[in-house]
């Protein structure tokens, strides 16, 4: 009773504490405050600690199903192996192409601000001319009137030999004025780029150094700024210095070994070049002024394009169908990878599919063979969720083992891939093996791996089916059997596009490489020796190799030398074509003026490579400036423009309006003197080719120096001879790139041969996978109805007729992925044809060849497991129950 009312005290008092606590942070308050938040503290902590107890024992469990699954996985050594190095191949494969397209379609350039950075093109559809390029008049009116581009930088490419660093040697070289580093948002790494103070026909004559060509052929010696070099154009000769050494950067619109400026070449400061608007061979890129977009910029191009044509009608003629357009940079960089990669792309994907397809074949035939020791543990309790994660464990066992290998493997795939690429971009010339493969591969093995877990039916968790299923064989239920041949299916289906594309590549190149030239190839030796200028006039250049061939004559075993324009098949960069008509020719209403190719060649010149006149008499000495101007035609000029009369001794004249800017063709009437074969020097399938033919006395300004060797044995022994006579002549003279014609058809069919490497590497993945599916199918099939197969025998079945029942299976589950294939890929033709106009389809022939190989493979994969069944003995097999 005392107790109360002080209780009620103490707890009035208490309350007034508390009061007055709260007022003031009296000591009790805090204490109170103090031993909540300790006790927080603890359960929270309490609470961490067992989450990360949790966490700790679903990591330890996992990590006991990934011990549980290797012992597993080692006792099915065959089954593991082929899983891996299955996985490893489409994991690989998939891992390259994606380095591919990140290294070329996705890495950022070097150039700043790239995103503003465009490249402008002129091109006449009408004539096919995809690139026409810009003449300098057109270039000042776009620059004039232009507000959406804040700049612009031209590019012209020309050839040059150049003389200073080291050996002699022709060098592609780009010439640009002042602005174009600047516009291309590009640095030094050495000295300096070009600029305002290099620009006008006043200044010193200077050149930058491309990386590729200073690292590669100079060695990257930091001694070059400030070396002297001399340039030889077709013209005439010019000195420059080195001021610097580009950063590594991606070359366009050519790859070239040296840029300069405008002074070193003689041609550009012509007045043809400076104001004549069809003397077009200069690229133009420009940068968006600061709130302009792509779109507008096309917009303002395309009106200021229209007033030109209206101005100057005589330099657009309709027929040709003159256009402008404008994109970014780096889709002009990459818009003739992007077919190729995609396609490359869909054919890794493909590879990966025909992986994973019978990677779940294999790991569901295993599963069921498993299916007691699944029902066991299902009956004594574990559940579904455990059971996938032992699955899973065993799945990223095999999947990081096949990503693991498959980066083994990425190093020398993404080297062929690499080189292969860099037929349609510079920039595949450039990748290496880097973290994106790693984390791709990851990727792959993780999603492979689920996929994979998934694949299987669990048993339930009833304990007398899990039971039963321990005391019974592996059997094949419908369901894992419809399984089993939808996976060999789909593989067949894959391969068998796969396969169509490699066969239309084989077909491609044999084509190419039956394809019959009328030249003499395997014993003519073509040989670089490009023209210098250097204090000779044109006459005395064409004295020079007279005086050359003539000493090469008297080399043991030469029986032929001449001098001509180009290589055939290599220097397809020096074609001309020109329009041209002859006397007495009156056209058709709308005939369209004749083109013909025009070619400067020395005496012997047919002789040499093996192409006998057909009418009159080659050229000889004689035939200099000062006579007679005389031609030699081709049977096709002949025919078209002579039908029914004698081409010779009428007269051909080039009519083409860009004589104005080629000031070095005689544009007067030549009298025909021969007729020759076609010679087509630009295809590899020879076709009706129109040439007109010119001696290089009477043009000598458009000899290229191509000299030609017809020998009797091997070509190459004439090298060191033919260099060391042409340096006595002339110490600075180069001997460049010597090989048999031969071996120039054969480097120009290189590409294609890496076609054929590259597809049908895949598809022979492609194809050894799918055997290796459909066999793994049947075995399976075979091994679960060993019962079966011994009641027929026991009935009176004959072991053939097991053989042939097996067989069938196999060629049934070829010819439903052949047809299932045959749907896709022809679907997928279509829409891809859809999308990339690069595209074709194969024939008939890659497809019917395509469609026998898998059936005769599924036929020969089905022969063991066939045989297998058919040696089923009838006792044992009636005791597997």
């Amino acid at each position: 009773m005392v107790r109360g009312p002080r209780s009620a005290n103490a707890l009035s008092h208490s309350g007034r504490s508390n009061s007055g606590s709260e007022q003031s942070g009296g000591p009790l308050q805090n204490g109170m405050s103090f031993v909540c938040s300790t006790l927080a503290g603890v359960i929270n902590l309490q609470k961490s600690a067992q989450g990360v107890t949790r966490m700790f024992e679903h990591v330890m469990s996992f990590a006991r199903e990934l011990k549980t699954g290797a012992r597993s996985l080692a006792r099915a050594k065959g089954v593991t192996a082929a899983v891996i190095l299955t996985l490893a191949l489409g994991i690989g494969a998939n891992a390259v192409i994606f380095s591919l397209v990140r290294g070329v379609l996705l890495r950022p350039l070097v150039n700043r601000d790239e995103d503003r950075l465009i490249y402008i093109r002129q091109s006449a559809p009408g004539i096919d001319n995809n690139n026409t390029a810009f003449s300098i008049p057109e270039i000042e009116d776009i620059r004039s009137r232009a507000k959406t581009l804040s700049a612009f930088g031209d590019f012209s490419v020309i050839a040059f030999t150049m003389v200073g660093l080291g050996e002699p040697r022709s060098v592609n070289a780009g010439v640009v004025g002042g602005s174009y580093f600047q516009v291309m948002g590009l640095r030094p790494v050495l000295g300096r780029l070009l600029d305002a103070r290099d620009d006008g026909p006043n200044a010193a004559g200077a050149v930058v150094l491309t990386y590729r060509f200073w690292s590669t052929t100079l060695k990257g010696d930091p001694g070059v700024i400030g070396k002297t070099v001399r340039l030889d154009s077709f013209i005439d000769s010019r000195s420059a210095t080195v001021v610097g050494v580009l950063e590594p950067c991606v070359p366009y619109p050519q790859d070239t070994e040296i840029i300069g400026n405008v002074v070193t070449s003689s041609h550009h400061l012509s007045a043809t070049m400076l104001t004549n608007r069809i003397h077009r061979m200069t690229e133009l890129f420009a940068r968006l002024a600061p709130g302009a977009d792509l779109q507008s910029a096309r917009t303002e191009l395309r009106s200021i394009y229209a007033r030109m044509k209206r101005n100057y009608p005589e330099a657009y003629p309709a027929k040709a169908d003159y256009r402008i357009s404008a994109t970014r940079f780096r889709d002009e960089l990459t818009s003739g990878a992007r077919t190729i990669l995609l396609v490359l792309m869909a054919t890794s994907i493909l590879v990966f599919v025909i992986a994973c397809s019978n990677v779940a074949n294999l790991v569901l035939a295993r599963t069921v063979r498993r299916e007691a020791e699944l029902g066991i543990r299902a009956a004594l309790g574990a559940s579904a969720a455990a059971l996938r994660r032992t699955l899973l464990a065993e799945s990223l066992l095999l999947c990081v083992g096949g990503a693991a290998i498959a980066m083994l493997i990425a190093g020398p795939m993404l080297a062929v891939l690499a080189r292969y690429m860099s037929r349609f971009s510079i920039r595949a010339l450039d990748l290496s093996i880097d973290s994106t493969i790693l984390w791709v591969g990851a990727i792959l093995a993780i999603l492979a791996a689920v996929l994979l877990a998934f694949v299987p039916r669990l048993p339930s968790s009833g304990g007398a089916q899990g039971f039963g299923l321990a005391s019974a064989g592996a059997r094949v239920t419908s369901t894992a059997n419809r399984k089993l041949r939808i996976f060999a299916t789909v593989q067949i289906a894959a391969s068998f596009v796969l396969i169509a594309s490699a066969g239309a590549s084989i077909k491609t190149l044999l084509s190419l490489e039956a394809a019959q030239t009328r030249l003499e190839t395997r014993h003519v030796l073509a040989v670089d020796v490009p023209v210098l200028h250097l204090g000779k006039t044109p006459t005395q250049v064409v004295d020079y190799y007279r005086e050359a061939t003539r000493r090469i004559r008297q080399l043991p075993g030469v029986q032929n030398v001449a001098v001509g324009m180009l290589v055939p098949w290599r220097d397809l960069s020096s074609t001309i074509g020109l329009e041209f008509s002859v006397d007495g020719h009156v056209p058709a209403r709308n005939e369209e003026s004749p083109h013909a190719q025009f070619r400067v060649i020395t005496p012997g010149f047919f002789a040499t490579l093996g192409v006998p006149l057909s009418e009159g008499r080659d050229f000889d000495d004689g035939d200099r400036k000062e006579r007679e101007s005389v031609a030699i035609i081709s049977e096709s000029v002949a025919r078209r423009m002579f039908p029914n009369r004698d081409a010779l001794n009428h007269h051909v004249m080039w009519t083409d309006p860009i004589l104005q800017v080629l000031p070095w063709i005689t544009a007067k009437p030549l009298r025909i003197v021969g007729v020759v074969p076609d010679i087509d020097d630009a295809d590899i399938v020879p076709t009706p080719t129109m040439t007109v033919y010119r001696p290089a006395g009477q043009e000598p300004e458009l000899l290229q120096g191509r000299l030609f060797v017809h020998v009797r044995s091997d070509p190459y022994a004439l090298v060191p001879p033919i260099t060391r006579i042409m340096r006595a002549m002339s110490a600075d003279q180069p001997v460049e790139h010597a090989a048999t014609l031969e071996d120039v058809r054969a480097e120009v069919l290189s590409p294609n041969r890496l076609n054929v490497i590259v597809f049908g590497a895949f598809a022979a993945v492609a194809l050894l996978i799918a055997v290796v599916g459909v066999a793994g199918v049947l075995a399976f099939s075979v091994s679960g109805r060993t019962r079966e197969f011994g009641i027929r025998l026991a009935v009176g079945s004959q072991p053939r007729s097991l053989l042939m029942r097996v067989i069938t299976e196999g060629a049934g589950i070829a010819m439903g992925g052949l047809a299932v294939g045959l749907v896709c890929g022809f679907a997928l033709a279509h829409v891809a044809g859809a999308l990339l106009a690069d595209l074709k389809t194969p024939g008939i022939l890659p497809v019917a060849s395509a469609a026998l190989v898998l059936l005769l493979a599924a036929v020969i994969a089905s022969a063991i497991p066939a045989a297998r069944a058919a040696r089923i003995d009838v006792v044992q097999a009636l005791r597997t129950e």
